[in-house]
């Protein structure tokens, strides 16, 4: 059998399984099993696979994963990596992959954000990819993000070991039930930790953070300039009509937003504006339907200058919003009267951010 021949097969499986991009993805999963480019692969299409260095193994190995996606686990998952914001992301089942629409999210940060000297709090984080992605291109003097599942944590925690190299600021990963995990008022030093310094969970004792980057639980009232995120946001009586990918492989606690949706943009409304400075931002992501919602509920919690952005296909994808005074940030100054709701098109990140 030529690599062709495997690769046709295995499109055949995904396409009869009803997996949608099914030639796509058979391909995907054939290069990354090689070992090839798409370059090489095509060069060397003709060739039988027992003719190549460990031929049969990988395509016993390939043959395995496309059974697996023919399962409806999701190719990410198979692959290990999803790219978001330029950047290679490690993920597996127990995040949210990445999408490009939270693209839309972070470039609309680095536009109307562009101070360096601003502390940063991501709310619901996941993979870390919105998080790792602001302190990355963004250069934040901090970012600390927050999520309740440890596993995700973890994940979070390797994608930032791998990105974050350069990133000369504070980055931290903190386990938290939304905000329970911030400490309101400073804490007494416990036996062995220094006065005003976080204290490193159990798992981390091992040295298993990466330098500066420990996973942490932070013993300051903290205060934030930027508040973002991504929280489940998909009622519960729609996650059984979702894709089986997403459905079945994708964390439910990721996705679940109680049966209207909004359970989340609650609390970051009414809980959130106690963590940030006036003139502070948030910037959420949210589904196609849930602007107005979402709007109302910020302007119920005294927020101003709220509006919509759209995402690139035209959707309603990010409600941005300022507690109190404006920071000085090209938007409307305090005094000046508030501008009503309104929506805004995405527009492509600015060059050289």
């Amino acid at each position: 059998m030529t690599l062709q021949q495997l690769l046709d097969q295995g499109t055949e499986q995904l396409r009869s399984a009803g997996v949608p991009d099914a030639g796509l993805d058979a391909r995907y999963l054939l290069l990354d099993t090689f070992g090839l480019g798409l370059a090489s692969f095509l060069a060397d299409r003709g060739r039988t696979v027992d003719g190549l260095p460990g031929g049969a193994e990988k395509a016993q190995a390939y043959e395995a994963l496309i059974a697996r996606r023919a399962g409806r686990i999701p190719l990410q998952q198979l692959l290990g990596v999803q790219e978001f914001m330029g950047l290679e992301f490690f993920v597996n089942e127990h995040v949210l992959i990445p999408r490009q629409d939270t693209e839309t999210l972070v470039e609309l940060v680095l536009v109307e954000r562009k101070q360096r000297d601003l502390d940063v709090l991501d709310v619901c984080t996941g993979s870390g990819c919105i998080a790792v992605s602001l302190a990355r291109l963004g250069g934040y003097r901090s970012v600390t993000a927050l999520d309740v599942s440890a596993e995700a944590l973890k994940v979070a925690e390797k994608n930032a070991a791998a990105l974050l190299g350069e990133y000369d600021g504070d980055f931290r990963l903190v386990q938290s039930d939304m905000f329970a995990g911030l400490e309101t008022k400073e804490t007494e030093a416990q036996p062995g930790q220094e006065p005003g310094k976080a204290e490193i969970l159990p798992e981390q004792a091992a040295g298993k953070a990466a330098a500066s980057r420990d996973l942490t639980r932070p013993s300051l009232t903290p205060q934030f300039d930027i508040l973002v995120s991504n929280p489940p946001y998909i009622p519960s009586q729609v996650i059984e009509g979702l894709e089986p990918e997403v459905r079945d492989h994708e964390p439910r606690l990721a996705l679940d937003g109680s049966p209207d949706g909004l359970k989340f943009y609650r609390i970051l409304a009414s809980e959130g504006k106690r963590f940030l400075r006036p003139g502070g931002a948030v910037y959420f992501e949210i589904g196609w339907d849930q602007a107005q919602a979402v709007s109302a509920l910020l302007e119920r919690e005294g927020f101003t200058q709220i509006r919509t952005v759209k995402d690139m296909a035209g959707m309603d994808r990010v409600v941005g919003a300022v507690l109190g005074a404006a920071a000085d940030n090209g938007h409307q100054a305090p005094g000046r009267s508030r501008e009503t709701v309104r929506t805004i098109q995405a527009r492509p990140m600015e060059q050289g951010i």
